[in-house]
């Protein structure tokens, strides 16, 4: 995703439990948009119910991250304080935690003063009517090279305990629309931990299925673009992408008419509807050989190995699903 600068953000909470997050340009930086530079987001967020009251609209005028109309459908990823199922609701209840999980820590250590510094990423779905996500987890290896042996042993023993090891690449999150229904499906990590290599292979050919069929007319260029990918990858000397992922992504909403979704490299914005897009994200953990800031890096040599059986093992996958294996 591009990255168009660095935002200051800081918090407002009221007697109500309402975090306000307001995000500005940092300092140095001109607004290129040419209208109002400061960025409001609003977040209702309380142990016993949470619910997403504003969600970019302010950022992006007319465009919602995620479609208000629509109510997602998903397994039972979230408890309030008494243990209870909440009430279903238009969001992705697994994003909706996470940042529920992040508000809450950024308030209890900060003081609402207190400015934060963040990257500010593109939204690499806002073209999507019915944004379909898949987050890979990619190559057999989790931990980086900065990981205390506690954390070295608990992401290994992940690994071993999931597709990671089997296949290279393990599923962290999925979101896809059903059109037969109007309604989301949306799997978290935790789910992702448990799938055997069929089931990984299952969940892969659920993510491509809009409803009752799946939709074989994105599998060319999905495969195509991961192709692309793992050429490059090969050619690399010793980069190693410890813990990044891969997202892939189309829009659920179906046309007719998609003369052009065979293209091997779909651009990126404008995207037709059939058409997906590939992006490598989480470089938190990526390191080479030379790199400064990491000491070992002098050991690598050649290409992520690791990332590249789980490319292949992807690639294998979606081509017995084009052959309608």
């Amino acid at each position: 995703p591009l990255c168009p600068g660095i935002v200051s953000v800081h918090l407002k909470k009221d007697s109500l439990g309402n975090l306000t997050l307001i995000a500005s340009p940092s300092l140095g930086q001109q607004d290129s948009t040419g209208g109002d530079s400061t960025v409001t987001l609003w977040h209702k967020c309380k142990w016993s119910h949470t619910q997403v009251t504003k969600t970019f609209k302010d950022s992006c005028p007319g465009k919602m991250l995620l479609r208000p109309d629509l109510q997602y459908h998903t397994d039972s990823f979230l408890e309030d304080a008494n243990g209870k199922q909440p009430e279903r609701k238009n969001y992705n209840p697994w994003g909706l935690h996470c940042h529920r999980q992040h508000l809450n820590r950024m308030s209890s250590k900060h003081n609402e003063n207190k400015l934060h510094q963040f990257l500010l990423l593109e939204n690499v779905v806002s073209k999507c009517s019915y944004p379909c996500i898949l987050d890979l987890k990619m190559g057999t290896r989790q931990h980086g090279d900065d990981a205390s042996e506690e954390k070295k042993a608990r992401h290994i023993k992940k690994c071993e305990q999931s597709t990671s090891a089997s296949l290279g690449v393990r599923i962290c999150g999925m979101q896809v629309y059903q059109a037969d229904t109007g309604h989301f499906l949306c799997k978290d990590k935790y789910f992702g931990r448990k799938l055997s290599a069929e089931g990984f292979r299952q969940t892969l050919r659920q993510f491509l299925c809009t409803g009752n069929q799946l939709r074989t007319e994105l599998l060319e260029p999905i495969i195509l673009r991961l192709k692309a990918l793992l050429a490059v990858i090969r050619k690399q000397s010793s980069y190693r992408f410890y813990s990044s992922s891969l997202l892939i992504i189309y829009d659920g909403q179906e046309h007719k008419e998609s003369a052009d979704h065979h293209l091997p490299f779909p651009k990126t914005h404008g995207m037709n509807p059939s058409r997906v897009d590939v992006r490598m994200i989480d470089f938190a953990h990526t390191t080479f050989k030379g790199s400064k800031s990491n000491p070992n890096s002098t050991l690598y040599d050649g290409p992520d190995h690791g990332y590249i059986f789980g490319l292949e093992n992807l690639i294998k996958i979606l081509q017995s699903l084009s052959e309608g294996k």
